[in-house]
């Protein structure tokens, strides 16, 4: 684990505790652990959040994605799902791919549309290859070309931002 990572869950359950059960999965449990992820990183919403890249951070994506996405912006919980799939499968990326210490997660609303954006330091750009259906690997970008309207990459001075968009329905 990395220095700086403690109380960083791996996996999407809170962590037990020596001689108690486990914590039961339940709605108020997830939005404890969303909430503990926002105070941690911040809101991506409001500004970047920066995460270390490591596999955990992952989870904490998911999670910041999620309270964003469901409780902040009100999205349907469909939405909800294909927004914290994709962002999973760009974070996936930019741990595995770039071999950068941090990414950065920003999402932005605007009428009618959803951006999720990945920032890490590196210039290599990604891509989208042929999928089959024995592959047992390499399906990110097919999802994010698929359960997104828009997706692309802006190359910066320093590195680049991977993003997708989706459109909704406002209220």
């Amino acid at each position: 684990m990395m220095e700086g990572m403690a109380g960083l869950e791996g996996t999407d359950r809170p962590r037990q505790r020596v001689g108690t059960a486990p914590a039961r999965w339940t709605p108020v449990v997830e939005d404890g652990l969303a909430l503990r992820a926002l105070e941690r990183y911040g809101n991506p919403h409001l500004g970047e959040a920066r995460l270390p890249s490591c596999p955990e951070s992952t989870v904490a994506a998911r999670r910041l994605t999620q309270a964003v996405a469901l409780r902040q912006w009100g999205l349907s919980p469909q939405l909800t799902e294909y927004a914290v799939l994709l962002v999973s499968e760009l974070v996936g990326n930019a741990i595995r791919h770039t071999g950068a210490r941090w990414f950065g997660l920003r999402m932005l609303r605007r009428r009618g549309w959803v951006r999720m954006e990945v920032r890490d330091p590196s210039r290599g750009l990604p891509c989208l290859l042929p999928v089959r259906e024995t592959d047992i690997s390499g399906r990110g970008l097919f999802l994010v070309d698929r359960l997104s309207d828009r997706w692309g990459v802006d190359l910066l001075t320093r590195g680049k931002t991977t993003w997708f968009e989706m459109r909704v329905v406002d209220r």
